[in-house]
């Protein structure tokens, strides 16, 4: 018995000196910032709408901080919010505790060029894509395409295969595929298309056949893209 017994005094003696080792550790309780949004966490607005932001309330641990705010386009990259250009802005908000630790909380302000679809196809739209035939739920009514206007009168169109990639697969916005045309006859369907490509990915997409139905509120179009595959991409007008 004193042989197994010795073993095990020896192991509590360890124990107990690492325990009173450890004791001299202080854990540290930091609160990060916590956020309380005033108003819509998403905002539509026609163009030349006024937006007075009503912005945050940031606390730590219950008490009230500062915070600073920030802005992008998401599709032109401006950093203040204009009203006047259409675009998908993200405003940002971002505190500090009083140890260092940043957190932030974001607002969506859709800015829209409100067409009419007889002469004007901007607008903010959904979008629903099947990719060489195939349609799937989780590329239906994906949100959210926009078309506006570029200062050479041509339409630019924020993804010219619907959100099947940024949204539809989750990769985001690195892998819109940015599209232009220039509407020769909106009401005659007859557009100039210029080719574009994806994203991350790259390659050469072709769009064709775009159509502005003004009864339903859609434009629909198709674009082959030289990797293989086929978008058919049917936008629905979101009303603003």
């Amino acid at each position: 018995m004193k042989k197994l017994l010795l073993p095990i005094i020896a192991m509590c003696t360890i124990l107990f000196t690492s325990c009173d080792s450890d004791s001299s550790n202080v854990s540290k309780v930091t609160f990060y910032p916590n956020f309380e949004m005033n108003g819509d966490s998403e905002v539509y607005l026609n163009v030349g709408e006024s937006f007075d932001d009503p912005g945050v309330v940031a606390t730590e641990d219950g008490a009230v901080i500062e915070y600073t705010t920030s802005v992008s386009g998401d599709l032109r990259g401006g950093k203040t919010l204009d009203t006047n250009v259409p675009d998908i802005y993200t405003v940002t908000y971002t505190a500090v505790n009083k140890d260092g630790f940043k957190g932030t909380t974001t607002r969506k302000v859709y800015v829209v060029d409100n067409g009419n679809l007889v002469d004007n196809i901007s607008g903010l739209y959904t979008s629903s894509c099947t990719r060489n035939g195939t349609i799937t739920p989780v590329y239906q009514d994906m949100k959210y395409v926009m078309i506006y206007k570029n200062a050479d009168g041509t339409y630019q169109i924020s993804d010219g295969i619907g959100l099947y990639y940024a949204v539809g697969r989750a990769y985001g916005p690195a892998y819109y595929a940015p599209a232009k045309v220039k509407a020769n006859s909106i009401s005659s369907n007859n557009y100039t298309y210029y080719q574009f490509t994806v994203g991350t990915f790259g390659g050469k997409c072709d769009m064709s056949g775009l159509v502005a139905d003004p009864a339903s509120q859609t434009v629909k179009f198709t674009t082959v893209w030289d990797s293989g595959y086929t978008f058919d991409v049917l936008l629905k007008k979101v009303q603003i």
